[in-house]
């Protein structure tokens, strides 16, 4: 059994988690996607809970691409419907376990509405000091990266800059995650095994791990099962160690 300890250097500072398979667990049952897509929602709580429980410092998770506007319209609705779902449901959870929400991702196909959700969430959770939990809604890595060029580009344009002088540090530092860890452990459950333009970057030497059972039946003992295998890793980043 995985136990929290605080002096326990294997446990991850920050996981990461594609929450895939939610069509296929509703259409297993007999239910439509949305009814997947409900669920899915639903569970963010609960492994958000069981993470913050394990010591766990930050949490991101997929859950809506910049690919996915590309699904059905009537699913692409109901998905965002899920900020205000999200909102009304939980907040009173989180804040008992003083978890922090950001969000990653564009904000300019949003709707007003689900914009000011966003906004306000983040500043009414700013001030907690446990973990992050960062949700990647209509995020894609490759958008990201090229938005962090972009911005460098533009200061080589104006003289601010050399391109000689751009560093690793610097397009860290525009990314959507720059205030979070690192990345150490990445988790797809559903039993695909691709990274699907998600954290690209900060997954250049994160653990990865992949498990067949559907997101929404992604129990806190499939998290733990996955820490557990975490703590087996021998991290070398590139080096040796002996």
């Amino acid at each position: 059994m995985f136990k929290r300890r605080e002096e326990d250097l294997n446990i991850p500072k920050h996981i990461a988690i594609i929450l895939d398979g939610n069509g296929r667990w509703a259409k297993k049952r007999g239910m439509p996607r949305t009814y997947g897509h409900q669920r899915g929602v639903e569970n963010i709580r609960t492994i958000a809970i069981a993470a913050s429980d394990y010591g766990i410092k930050a949490l991101s998770v997929y859950a809506f691409s910049t690919e996915n506007w590309t699904r059905p319209q009537a699913e692409v609705d109901f998905l965002m419907k899920l900020p205000g779902e999200f909102e009304k449901k939980f907040k009173d959870e989180f804040k008992n376990h003083d978890i922090r929400v950001m969000f990653s991702g564009r904000k300019t196909k949003l709707s007003q509405e689900n914009r000011e959700i966003l906004e306000r969430i983040t500043e009414r959770t700013k001030d907690r000091q446990g973990l992050i939990l960062n949700i990647c809604f209509d995020y894609g890595s490759q958008t990201e990266i090229l938005e962090a060029v972009q911005d460098i580009g533009l200061m080589i344009e104006n003289k601010e800059l050399k391109a000689k002088d751009i560093t690793k540090d610097m397009i860290e530092e525009r990314l959507y995650t720059k205030e979070l860890p690192p990345l150490d452990l990445l988790i797809r459950p559903s039993g695909e095994i691709r990274l699907s333009n998600f954290l690209l970057w900060q997954a250049a030497y994160a653990e990865l791990y992949f498990c067949k059972t559907y997101w929404p039946a992604f129990s806190k003992k499939e998290l733990e099962k996955a820490l557990v295998d975490y703590t087996k890793r021998n991290r070398r980043f590139g080096g040796l160690k002996q």
